[in-house]
């Protein structure tokens, strides 16, 4: 099967909204992608357009998007793109999603501290509330944002 895989790198524009649905976990949010160009004559950064893609996540990697992500954060998203044509109100609209396989924070602008989920706590999740497609994402414990990161020993 022929699919479109993509690499974007940019910013989360909205909460990720975390949803267990019938086939399993899913969450999703909105990814701003801006290209930016040096400009000779002003001698500065210029930004360009700003493309927007919802991002969808199943399983697993919804749940760990949900957790770690907030809007503003930089991350990088691979997936197989999706662009879809629908009629609204008699006018045509086109909208890209990114069917997500990967995503991670983008280390180029900023360090994140990496933790492995048990595969005890993925099998079996604990209880949440039922959380609609307008709420925003969970939000992680004090502990874990206090946890302090573990340095490898050296041999």
């Amino acid at each position: 099967m022929n699919e479109t895989m993509i690499c974007a790198v940019g910013n989360v524009a909205t909460h990720p909204v975390y949803r267990e649905l019938a086939s399993g976990p899913s969450a999703r949010f909105r990814l701003a992608v801006t290209s930016r160009y040096w400009d000779r004559e002003k001698s500065a950064w210029t930004d360009g357009h700003t493309n927007f893609f919802t991002v969808w996540a199943h399983r697993q990697l919804a749940a760990n998007a949900a957790a770690s992500l907030a809007v503003g954060d930089p991350v990088v998203v691979q997936g197989r793109l999706k662009v879809r044509t629908d009629v609204r109100e008699g006018q045509s609209r086109t909208s890209a999603d990114i069917d997500a396989v990967a995503i991670g924070h983008d280390l180029a602008r900023g360090t994140s501290a990496f933790r492995r989920t048990n595969k005890t706590e993925s099998a079996a999740t604990s209880p949440r509330p039922e959380p609609n497609w307008e709420s925003p994402a969970p939000e992680s414990s004090d502990a874990d944002k206090k946890r302090p990161v573990e340095e490898p020993a050296l041999t």
